[in-house]
């Protein structure tokens, strides 16, 4: 193991790290800054984790205290599977446990996962609260039919024994809805990540919007579902997220480019 290197100068990190992980870093902390944007944020809960390019063992994650505002490339912790620090620019801040029980969990068991979203919604919330789970009542919620998974509640994630359970919950899906606690998506890059999170909240507020209206919904015809979750496959179509994440960074940027510091 790696002896952890803490109190570095943000300033120093760029010069630490490959290219490649700086250019994880920032893709990772753009993601950060539009999580609140969307209102997808939880004061300074919650995580995103990305894994640094070309180790299998070594993910980034964001520093326990920051609010998704404050984070930037420089700023992020990089922690083995294990929760072993390997490289704190932040001398006054640590690691939070929940994040690495739920998110090492997923990285170890998927190789194919880059990057992990966990929230903690109002409306991705709601959903988990509710027996019936999410619902193809539209067409965003439909691209998820078939491939959302279902994680019983078991207490705030600090027990290591919950990993096992959870990622057998998860399989091989992309998407799960943790029971009585909120979201969690999986992908190969934070883009596609991004984008996986903001459709399935969506789904959710839409689910939530229409079931407080006190009428009757209308359910699609289950061949008509079918076909809209065929249509949505990446292999059918395209992965979603590439196209939009440029345009993405170019609305941060116009905002704020610190992100990238």
């Amino acid at each position: 193991m790696n002896a952890p290197m803490n109190n570095v100068v943000l300033e120093d990190v760029r010069s630490m790290v490959s290219e490649a992980e700086w250019q994880a870093r920032v893709d990772l902390a753009a993601c950060y800054r539009l999580m609140p944007m969307f209102g997808m944020s939880d004061l300074v809960y919650n995580h995103i984790t990305l894994r640094v390019p070309g180790d299998e063992e070594r993910i980034l994650i964001n520093p326990f205290g920051f609010m998704y505002e404050e984070v930037t490339a420089s700023s992020l912790i990089t922690i083995n599977l294990e929760g072993d620090v390997i490289l704190n620019p932040n001398e006054d801040y640590g690691v939070n446990r929940a994040g690495y029980v739920i998110h090492s969990a997923v990285h170890g068991a998927r190789h194919d996962v880059g990057c992990v979203i966990h929230t903690h919604s109002r409306a991705g919330m709601a959903v988990s609260a509710l027996k019936c789970g999410l619902l193809p009542l539209t067409q965003t919620a439909m691209r998820f039919c078939g491939s959302i998974t279902y994680h019983d509640y078991e207490g705030p994630a600090v027990d290591l024994d919950e990993r096992a359970r959870l990622v057998a919950d998860l399989g091989q899906g992309d998407a799960m809805i943790l029971r009585n606690h909120g979201l969690l998506v999986a992908a190969p890059n934070v883009a596609e990540a991004f984008n996986k999170m903001y459709w399935l909240e969506m789904a959710c507020k839409a689910q939530v919007d229409a079931m407080s209206c006190n009428t009757e919904l209308n359910m699609p015809d289950p061949a008509v579902v079918e076909k809209t979750v065929h249509l949505y496959k990446p292999e059918t179509r395209r992965p979603y997220g590439l196209m939009e994440w440029p345009a993405m960074l170019r609305m941060l940027d116009r905002r704020d480019k610190s992100y990238r510091d």
